[in-house]
């Protein structure tokens, strides 16, 4: 975990609830809506998110559906490079564009998600910073670095706000990076 600005670690770590519906058998569902709500994380979470990765130049920023839709552009503008959006259920897309697709590993809901974006959004010369909100299995987040790998391009990193991996060899493959770890939000 790269060091960050402590004021925007302790607004993360505040920001972050957990909470249950009076439906759901004792499930707690994770909020973090609090982050989107502090003015001091937004204005200085694109900072703190591309910082490990400014010097390996990233070309273009991927983010998956739907919180890396949120951070993704972030870190993109920040960079001063574009946006490549990865959606989920690429099967339900409604146009004949031709995809780069995959499918998951089963992810921290046990699914196996199929995940692409159109053919030459991310191209051979790339350098693909990868973004989104959490890291429980990685399993999406691996499928995002093979996206980026039938593209021809390279990922130079991928960089998530909490990760919450217990398998060190998937942060390892990932080569991520995190702003606080899963343990330190849990009330």
């Amino acid at each position: 975990m790269t060091p960050i600005d402590p004021e925007l670690r302790q607004a993360l770590i505040d920001g972050y609830d957990e909470i249950s519906d009076r439906n759901s058998d004792g499930v707690v569902f994770v909020n973090r809506d609090g982050w989107w709500q502090d003015p001091l994380i937004i204005q200085r979470l694109p900072v703190a998110l591309v910082a490990p990765f400014r010097d390996q130049a990233p070309t273009v920023v991927l983010g998956p559906q739907s919180s890396g839709y949120l951070l993704g552009p972030l870190a993109a503008r920040e960079l001063g490079v574009g946006f490549v959006a990865a959606r989920k259920e690429v099967a339900l897309a409604a146009d004949s564009d031709d995809w780069i697709r995959t499918t998951t590993a089963p992810d921290y809901r046990d699914r196996h998600l199929e995940l692409g974006f159109r053919r030459g959004a991310v191209g051979g010369g790339d350098r693909v910073l990868v973004v989104d909100d959490w890291a429980d299995t990685g399993s999406q987040l691996l499928a995002l670095h093979r996206l980026v790998e039938q593209a021809e391009a390279r990922v130079v990193g991928t960089v998530v706000i909490a990760d919450g991996l217990t398998d060190s060899r998937v942060r390892r493959d990932l080569r991520l990076t995190s702003l606080v770890h899963a343990r330190e939000l849990w009330h």
